[in-house]
């Protein structure tokens, strides 16, 4: 379905592609947006038309989040949702903790050379209460803002929200019950008398005994690892060495690696942010209602509806039906508005280079989607995507580079995300999120 919007840029109900190209072919309307695509009526008001009553259902995810805008249709057997408009939001967390990583190895080497040493202070490291990492407030408000943006492109009038609680101890242990959930791995012992026991007192990789042993990473922290016990293991210091910033399996010992439990920190995410976008979506004065994922397993299995992150949440919530699902998925990819840093930096922080200062150039910005009229030459043709401006006017847009400003058409300005059309049913590999998978 296509967005439409009357002519003071109120949200009108979807219309048909097709109806969408009449109403375009006849001048009726105009193009307001690319994407999602939305159109305006030059000879509509709101006040002229009649509106149905339209919702907005979220699956939230650590790395990839759902979303299913729906017309309910209310049935003798119950509500009955049609489907609009499905979209799947692809968070930067990772990207975000690294960057923060990143710019915290720069300040602490600045620190480091060019002042006198200071001891630390902890007496204002108090932290506000809920407050979240960075990494984790970045899917909260990609959630929450994708929900205020179709706000504005269709009339949402109820909010339809997936709150998940996964458990952890379970998910290691899917036996454990009662008494056992008060008794981790640690339960009478220390860390380092745990490991000593586990892995025998011996260099886990060589076997080296009665040499002096060090606590090692089976996946390094580098490499996405954690401090968890189940990711600890014992090394000689030639080994441990030797290893580096290696996996145990890369490293040559699959077998060490299989005693690593899988990480938690899908989980975790989802676990941490669920009542976060709850509370956000609350403020936005709508209807908001929370489900379990038990629920919408049972609605997916119940109307055979394939498993994917947008029918994820197409199927959130109490109905009598669904349809309209195989349709195409607009992926919607956070990118970011760029960075403030003005210098680029090398891994130990050392300076390597600057940044313009001014980030638009001849009225482009880094991001933004253009067309590019080429003439002759190694890029002749047309050439549409996402444009990277240079300070001398020399640009690249998509695989074609050095086409000059002059031969750029602006068709959408930067928003920080970056859209494509992908199956229903076939979700877009690299971004599938084993917490919201579990589900």
């Amino acid at each position: 379905m296509v967005f439409v919007l009357d002519k003071k840029k109120r949200p009108l109900m979807p219309c048909s592609e097709k109806r969408a190209r009449l109403l375009l072919k006849r001048e009726r309307a105009v193009v307001h947006r690319l994407q999602p695509f939305t159109i305006r009526l030059k000879d509509r008001l709101l006040e002229q038309s009649v509106l149905q009553p339209v919702g907005v259902k979220s699956d939230p995810g650590s790395k990839v989040t759902g979303a299913a805008l729906v017309r309910r249709e209310e049935t003798v057997n119950g509500p009955v949702d049609h489907a609009l408009h499905l979209s799947q939001i692809a968070h930067r967390g990772e990207m975000v903790h690294e960057r923060m990583q990143k710019r915290a190895a720069s300040r602490r080497r600045r620190r480091s050379a060019n002042l006198r040493y200071r001891p630390p202070r902890f007496n204002n490291r108090t932290r506000s209460q809920g407050l979240l990492a960075p990494s984790l407030r970045s899917r909260v408000e990609n959630v929450l803002a994708w929900v205020e943006r179709y706000r504005r492109l269709a009339p949402i009038v109820f909010v339809d929200v997936e709150t998940v609680r996964f458990d952890t101890q379970k998910i290691q242990n899917p036996e454990i019950s009662g008494v056992e959930y008060q008794r981790g791995e640690l339960f009478g012992y220390e860390v380092r008398g745990h490991l000593l026991e586990k892995w025998g007192r011996r260099c886990a990789y060589c076997g080296a005994e009665k040499v002096p042993l060090e606590i090692e990473h089976i996946v390094p922290k580098s490499r996405g690892g954690s401090d968890r016990v189940s990711n600890l293991s014992l090394a000689c210091r030639p080994c441990n060495q030797a290893k580096g910033s290696r996996t145990a399996e890369e490293f040559g010992h699959a077998e060490v690696q299989a005693k690593a439990k899988p990480p938690l920190k899908d989980a975790a995410a989802v676990n941490t942010t669920r009542y976060a976008i709850l509370d956000g979506l609350r403020e936005m004065e709508l209807a908001v209602r929370a489900w379990t994922g038990g629920r919408t397993k049972y609605n997916r299995v119940q109307f055979g509806i394939p498993k994917a992150h947008a029918l994820d949440a197409l199927c959130v919530g109490g109905m009598a039906g669904v349809s309209g699902w195989n349709v195409q998925v607009l992926e919607i990819k956070a990118l970011g508005r760029g960075q403030r840093c003005r210098t680029n930096v090398d891994a130990h922080g050392f300076s390597r280079g600057y940044r313009m200062r001014h980030k638009t150039v001849h009225g482009f910005r880094t991001g933004d989607l253009v067309q590019a009229e080429v003439p002759h030459g190694k890029w002749a043709g047309t050439h549409v995507g996402f444009v990277a401006v240079r300070a001398l006017g020399s640009f690249r847009v998509e695989k074609a580079d050095g086409i000059s400003w002059k031969r750029c058409r602006l068709l959408q300005r930067a928003d920080g995300y970056e859209y494509r059309k992908i199956p229903s049913v076939v979700s877009s590999p690299g971004v599938n999120a084993g917490a919201s998978n579990a589900a």
